[in-house]
C-alpha cells in the first residue's frame, strides 16, 4: 500500500492515449498540425489529437524555484557506477556539515528504486507527516533533515517498481511539496548512472542555481569508466562539477598501520582521472569496516570513530566542499 501522495504522482499522465498505431507520417502529439495534417485524415486518433493542448513549459520548474529561494546551497552527490559509496558519502557529508549547529542541513534521498538514506541515517521506519505547508521532513537532529520515498513506504523491503514519469513526478513532489524552511545546504543523493532521475532533478533545479556535483568513485578502472560518463554528463546539462572523491582507497591496518590496495588503481585511479579530464580531486577516503557498521547502524561515524584516517579524509574533503560554495561565483556559472 503507497502513501496517498505516491499514488496522486503514479497517477500523473505524460500524453494522450493512443488507441491505434498511427500513420508513418503522423507529425506527432507534441506539433502544432497534430490532428490536422493530411496525414492525419482518417487515423482514429484524430479527434483525440487536435483537442490536445500544446505541450508548454512545466508549470513546477517556477513553483520549485520559489520553494527553493530558501535554501542557500544545493549539491548532488553523484556517481556513475553503484556501489562505490555514494549513499554513504551523502549521509556524512551531511553529518559532517550539520556539526555545526547554526547551519540547517537537509538530505534528498531521489534513489526512487533503492533509498537507502533511511536506514543509514537511522531513520528506518519513520514516516513522513503532512502539514498545512507541505510534507515535513524527517529529522535526525533539530538541524539535519531528511526525505526519502522509503519513509512513505509499508516496509523496507517493498519494491517501488516504477517507470521513468512516476519517478519523475516523485522527484518533483519533493522538490514543491516539502517544507524545507531555512535551509544552508540541500544534499541531493542520486541513484547511479545519467538517466531519469538526473536529467529530472537537473531540469527542476536548473532555475535555482545549483551549486554543483561531488562524483564518487573507487580506484579501479571498471568503476572510473563509468564516472567518466558522468562527468561528461554534468558538462553536457553544464553541471559544475566541485570535486571527485575517491572512496575505498587503500586499507590502513589498524594494528600494523601497513597500507595494502584493496582495489588497485590499474589505470591510476581518480588522481590520474582527474589530471586527465581537468577536474579536481577532493580527496581519497581509505576502507575502514567501521564506516559500514555505523551505516547498518545508522550512527554517525565521525561521532564513532572520530580520529581515524577515513574521518580526518572525511573533514577535509567536507572543508574543500564548504570553501568552494562559499566562494562568490556569478549565478550564471551556478546554473546548469
Amino acid at each position: 500500500m503507497f502513501f496517498p501522495a505516491v499514488a496522486s504522482a503514479m497517477a500523473e499522465r505524460v500524453g494522450p492515449a493512443l488507441v491505434d498505431v498511427p500513420p508513418h507520417e503522423c507529425p506527432g502529439t507534441g506539433s502544432d498540425q497534430a490532428g490536422k495534417a493530411a496525414a492525419c485524415q482518417g487515423c482514429p486518433n484524430q479527434g483525440l489529437c487536435s483537442s490536445a493542448q500544446p505541450a508548454g513549459p512545466d508549470p513546477a520548474i517556477e513553483e520549485i524555484k520559489e520553494k527553493m529561494k530558501t535554501v542557500k546551497h544545493k549539491i548532488l552527490v553523484l556517481s556513475g557506477k553503484g556501489g562505490v559509496g555514494k549513499s554513504t558519502f551523502s549521509a556524512h557529508l551531511a553529518h559532517g556539515l550539520a556539526e555545526d549547529e547554526n547551519k540547517q542541513v537537509a538530505v534528498l534521498d531521489i534513489d526512487i528504486c533503492g533509498p537507502s538514506i533511511p536506514k543509514i541515517m537511522g531513520l528506518e521506519g519513520e514516516q513522513v507527516h503532512q502539514s498545512g505547508s507541505g510534507w515535513s521532513p524527517v529529522y535526525v537532529e533539530e538541524n539535519l533533515g531528511v526525505m526519502s520515498v522509503g519513509f512513505l513506504l509499508s516496509s523496507p523491503d517493498d519494491a517501488v517498481i516504477w517507470r521513468g514519469p512516476k519517478k519523475n513526478g516523485m522527484i518533483k513532489q519533493f522538490l514543491r511539496d516539502v517544507d524545507w524552511g531555512e535551509i544552508d545546504y540541500l544534499i541531493v543523493d542520486t541513484p547511479p548512472g545519467t538517466s531519469d532521475e538526473h536529467l529530472s532533478i537537473v531540469q527542476y533545479l536548473g532555475a535555482t542555481c545549483i551549486d554543483g556535483a561531488v562524483i564518487i568513485t573507487t580506484p579501479q578502472e571498471v568503476a572510473l569508466q563509468d564516472v567518466r560518463k558522468e562527468i561528461n554528463f554534468c558538462r553536457k546539462v553544464k553541471l559544475p562539477v566541485i570535486g571527485v572523491v575517491e572512496n575505498m582507497s587503500g586499507f590502513v591496518c589498524p594494528k600494523c598501520k601497513k597500507e595494502s590496495q584493496i582495489f588497485p588503481p590499474t589505470t591510476g585511479g581518480a588522481e590520474m582521472m582527474c589530471l586527465t579530464l581537468n577536474v579536481p580531486l577532493l580527496g581519497k577516503v581509505p576502507l575502514d569496516p567501521q564506516i559500514g557498521k555505523s551505516c547498518d547502524t545508522g550512527q554517525s561515524f565521525f561521532s564513532e570513530i572520530p580520529n581515524s584516517p577515513a574521518t580526518l579524509s572525511y573533514r577535509d574533503i567536507i572543508q574543500r566542499i564548504q570553501n568552494y560554495c562559499s566562494h562568490d561565483r556569478p549565478q550564471e556559472e551556478r546554473k546548469p
